[in-house]
């Protein structure tokens, strides 16, 4: 399922990206630069907050980054049989252009692909496997859903094109103070439809059929984000997009990118849980005030409290997931905003499959498909089923057949019972289970969608996940609030919620 976006514009966008996204701002106007700046979280966004901040402020802003665990996040490894594997974020889109300039930016290098293999199982047998033979596999689709699977490309390059205007206008130091005017900006009243009515609503108007939905969009959604066709279109988006090819991910593992953007911005970690974040005003020229913020968090030495110029709140403030008190601040500014997160269980088994299961018929030595995915089957919780590698390839290293043991990763919403994995499994030497609240459950309409500015120069970064949670909507997020924080505190409103300006940019380049 090939999806093309014009290769000039797609060359150009790179071209863009890798001479830089530096320094776009202006010399200050007359004002001093900020002296400290805070991000509470040292995950994908938090870690690409600091570095985007160190464009737009300068060398000699003091940027401090809070993680109370460990620096990553979502983007984690597990250690099995003596490799490590992903178990968090695990595949870069080759559209993903901010991920492109970062690690390359950073001097890190691309996984060595390994060649892979799709298949669809309905809980009896595999509906659908790929062949190596890419015209077996266009016949296959177009002889059981016609033109259904010629039309999908088509109607997701037209998205696609649309979101690559966000590099543009970011490119030019353009920012957006809330997540509905960077989505209108990028595809207008088209985008904000997505997020407003059903992935299942969206294609069948579109003209795709209910049946194509159940057997082929259905398993995507639920490879991706464990939920059905009923989540919102434009995650929907976001999940298809992920069958393109030239998928990548980082050598040694993606949480690599949040350690090395630290570095390079010259942050300094905090070790420590951020307990609240207070408003305080001090004088600053004679007859004029500035607001400042206290932060308070506790550390394995106690708690402690730093104030900070500008605050960037990269961790979701969610129940469950942080428990910052917001204090001193008319209007209020709630500690948990409305909405659910989805509990999504990785679980990784290092085994030999049964491919009995699948319902596959020949032998296991010649079965080698990697990822397969479910459709909405309610005699299993198993979502998907991937045979992964290392996130640092061996030398010499190949993917081994199903007849040998090597490392399984399970997603699925509750862990798997003991007796489901003695069916999917012949045996197995280990069974590491991990608990995400991985992204939010994604039922439109979007209502109460929370704000990227929280109060004057105190921001929240995660509020894109509303959108879609990713490792490029994170870092994409945290451009915006880093040129979104220059542009207000040197109070350019110009480069501030500018509409079309991707007909303007076009005309400009």
């Amino acid at each position: 399922m090939a999806l093309r976006v014009q290769s000039w514009r797609t060359l150009l966008f790179l071209g863009l990206c890798q001479v830089g996204l530096s320094g776009l701002a202006t010399a200050a106007d007359e004002k001093d630069p900020p002296k400290k700046i805070a991000i509470v979280g040292g995950g994908v966004g938090g870690s690409a907050a600091a570095y985007f901040l160190r464009q737009e402020f300068g060398p000699s802003v003091k940027i401090e980054v809070f993680e109370s665990d460990t620096v990553g996040g979502r983007l984690a490894t597990e250690n099995v049989g003596g490799h490590d594997y992903e178990s968090g974020g695990s595949i870069i889109h080759p559209l993903n252009l901010h991920m492109k300039h970062i690690v390359d930016r950073l001097g890190l290098s691309p996984r060595p692909e390994m060649p892979s293999k799709r298949a669809i199982f309905d809980g009896k047998e595999l509906i659908y496997e790929e062949s190596d033979w890419y015209i077996v596999n266009f016949i296959r689709m177009v002889w059981r859903y016609g033109l259904n699977f010629i039309r999908m490309p088509m109607w997701m390059e037209n998205v696609l094109e649309k979101f690559m205007r966000i590099y543009q206008y970011q490119q030019f130091g353009y920012s957006f103070s809330s997540m509905e005017k960077l989505l209108h900006a990028m595809g207008g009243e088209d985008y904000i439809a997505l997020v407003n009515r059903t992935l299942e609503e969206t294609m069948l108007a579109e003209g795709f059929s209910q049946v194509f939905l159940n057997d082929i969009v259905m398993p995507i959604t639920r490879f991706n984000y464990g939920q059905t066709v009923r989540l919102h279109g434009f995650v929907g988006a976001v999940a298809i997009s992920s069958m393109d090819s030239g998928l990548w991910a980082v050598d040694g593992g993606n949480g690599k990118v949040c350690s090395g953007l630290l570095y390079h911005s010259k942050a300094e970690l905090v070790q420590g849980r951020v307990t609240s974040i207070s408003m305080k005003t001090r004088p600053s020229k004679p007859g004029s005030s500035a607001n400042l913020y206290d932060v308070s968090y506790v550390s394995e030495s106690g708690a402690a409290q730093s104030t900070y110029a500008i605050v960037i709140v990269a961790t979701p403030l969610h129940q469950g997931l942080s428990d910052i008190n917001f204090s001193g601040f008319s209007p209020p500014i709630p500690s948990h905003f409305p909405g659910q997160f989805h509990i999504t269980v990785t679980t990784l088994v290092h085994g030999v499959l049964n491919v009995s299961y699948l319902g596959v018929m020949y032998k296991p030595e010649d079965f080698f498909v990697s990822d397969i995915f479910t459709t909405d089957n309610k005699a299993s919780v198993i979502q998907s089923l991937q045979s992964i590698d290392p996130v640092q390839i061996p030398k010499g290293y190949s993917r081994p057949p199903a007849s040998q043991k090597k490392v399984w990763k399970i997603s699925s919403s509750v862990s798997v019972p003991q007796e489901e994995l003695k069916k999917v499994f012949l045996s197995w030497d280990s069974v590491v289970e991990k608990r995400w609240l991985a992204y939010p459950s994604y039922t439109p309409p979007q209502r109460g969608t929370p704000p990227f500015i929280l109060h004057n120069q105190l921001y929240y970064l995660n509020a894109i996940e509303r959108a879609a949670s990713s490792m490029e909507m994170s870092a994409i997020s945290a451009r915006n609030l880093a040129l979104l924080a220059h542009h207000r505190w040197y109070q350019q409103t110009d480069k501030i919620d500018q509409e079309d300006l991707h007909i303007k940019l076009r005309s400009e380049l």
